[in-house]
């Protein structure tokens, strides 16, 4: 790529981030950062500026946080190159053509698998063995374009949809630097649609645990979501049967199909590995939780146990949603 090279760059999440850290650190400083308003993020569900503009406006890169881009024109910038990275919106097509070089996605998958805007999520959800990421020549389809260059890493039995996510960003950061001096002597090659899927974004229904299924898939669903829009079952509180207790399952969660099976949602234990549920035909651990209750921090099952022996020791029940908490009859859901 010729110097000086002006170049762009869009994105949001942390992952995002690592990526324009990279760049900073290379003395390679974009023109401009695009990146989403502020939004509630997090267990606490605060109003916060993304990762990407944090950093950004740390290192006095100029930023600019359309809703959205159908009337915002990038042509005044002259750019050479538009990098984006997990951004949240779609490029129009007037935003594709502005940039010299067009535009070059780098994407936490292994492209043609999880096209789309939960990559890392739905890999871990889906029990897939890798993952990676893919530096793509953006085009008018959703993650379609021509691909520069992808390289794989295997996921782990325990990975959490964070720990994915930073490993992926070192690993695209890293491709990104490698590749950008040698940009324009290189020619992408055509994705193929065999094999193609697509990661929906995340609702609120992927946060609703399936008590009554596989333990192996609800360990896999609380440690792809712990730390983005954590996995939430919900306790009678025999103290107040009108106010169910939210538990926010998060960390790295096993399933045990070795376990008894008795009904789904039962209590099982509380040790020091976390939290045992019967799930399917097997129990589920979970680690760490957080409750709506005290100050709503998130602590080890355990202490979370000590704390609230009445809502959380062996023989109790978890329900999947608030109203079937609130319904329960607590005289009878231990027999």
């Amino acid at each position: 790529m010729p110097e000086p090279a002006r170049i762009g760059f869009a994105g949001t999440p942390e992952f995002a981030a690592t990526l324009l850290q990279g760049l900073i650190d290379k003395d390679i400083l974009p023109e401009l950062v695009l990146t989403q308003p502020d939004r509630p993020t997090g267990r606490g569900r605060k109003t916060r500026p993304s990762p990407v503009r944090r950093l950004a406006a740390e290192r006095g890169v100029p930023v600019e946080v359309p809703e959205r881009l159908k009337g915002f024109d990038l042509k005044p910038y002259s750019l050479d190159l538009l990098i984006v990275a997990a951004y949240g919106l779609i490029l129009p097509e007037h935003i594709l053509a502005a940039p010299r070089l067009g535009c070059l996605n780098v994407h936490a998958s292994l492209l043609p698998r999880w096209r789309g805007a939960a990559p890392v999520e739905r890999a871990i959800m889906a029990g897939d063995r890798e993952s990676g990421v893919c530096l793509m020549q953006m085009d008018a389809g959703l993650d379609t374009g021509p691909v520069y260059r992808c390289e794989s890493l295997v996921i782990s039995e325990e990975e959490t949809g964070s720990g994915l996510e930073a490993r992926l960003g070192a690993l695209g950061r890293r491709l990104l630097l490698e590749l950008l001096p040698e940009l324009e002597q290189l020619e992408p090659v055509p994705q193929s649609d065999v094999g193609a899927t697509y990661a929906e974004k995340l609702t609120p229904a992927d946060s609703r645990l399936d008590l009554s299924g596989a333990p192996d898939r609800a360990a896999r669903q609380v440690r792809a979501l712990t730390d983005r829009q954590p996995v939430t079952v919900f306790a009678p509180d025999p103290a107040d049967p009108h106010k169910p207790v939210r538990v926010r399952c998060l960390g790295a969660a096993r399933a045990d199909a070795d376990e008894a099976s008795q009904a789904s949602g039962r209590i099982l234990r509380v040790d020091r590995a976390g939290l045992w549920v019967t799930c399917g035909q097997g129990a589920l651990c979970i680690p760490e939780i957080q409750l709506n209750r005290g100050k709503g921090t998130a602590m080890k099952a355990k202490a979370a146990a000590n704390g609230y022996p009445e809502i959380l020791r062996a023989g109790r029940r978890l329900f999947a949603t608030a109203d079937e908490a609130m319904n329960a009859d607590t005289r009878r859901q231990e027999s």
